[in-house]
């Protein structure tokens, strides 16, 4: 019996299957590489916050500011987290202060830029709609058309990554 695909437990046993056939075959880096051959170039924090401000601008302007967004290397994949988007509310005399940060795995710093922007669209997502539900959804899918197979493939190169290592080094 196959050990269990985590990353994609939640998809249907079809997909699952699929995925352990190519598994099973040393086909996923084929695939992966076919579909998302070229890696961004997106390397340090200023470039980083550069590409998620041209995506907010275009699609939630008028959404509450950033005060940090940066590369985290204490973000792993192992806490179910890929990117983080926090929001802290301070208390400044009598005013309530709030800031929001998007951080993103240091994972994402040699992958194709699909798979960056899945990220960055999700955790945006986030300024407007705190839980994973349909309006969330719907968000991320008007900010990148093809999301939901961008995050399937994504999770087939988390997969790829930890049975077998990086194809993008």
């Amino acid at each position: 019996m196959p050990a269990p695909l985590k990353y994609l437990s939640a998809y249907s046993l079809d997909i699952q299957h699929k995925v352990q056939a190519m598994i099973t075959t040393k086909k996923l880096s084929a695939y992966l590489l076919a579909k998302y051959p070229v890696t961004h170039q997106i390397y340090n924090d200023k470039a980083l916050r550069s590409y998620v401000m041209d995506i907010k601008n275009q699609y939630l302007k008028k959404s509450e500011p950033l005060s940090q967004i940066k590369y985290d290397d204490k973000i792993h994949v192992i806490n179910n987290a890929l990117g983080l988007h926090t929001y802290v509310s301070r208390v400044q005399g009598s005013k309530l202060k709030s800031k929001n940060e998007i951080r993103i795995g240091t994972l994402f710093k040699k992958t194709p830029e699909t798979f960056l922007q899945m990220i960055v669209v999700h955790e945006l997502a986030h300024l407007k709609e705190k839980e994973h539900k349909k309006n969330f959804y719907m968000l991320c899918r008007h900010m990148q058309a093809d999301y939901h197979q961008i995050e399937l493939d994504l999770r087939i190169y988390l997969t790829q990554v930890e049975l077998f290592g990086d194809i993008y080094n």
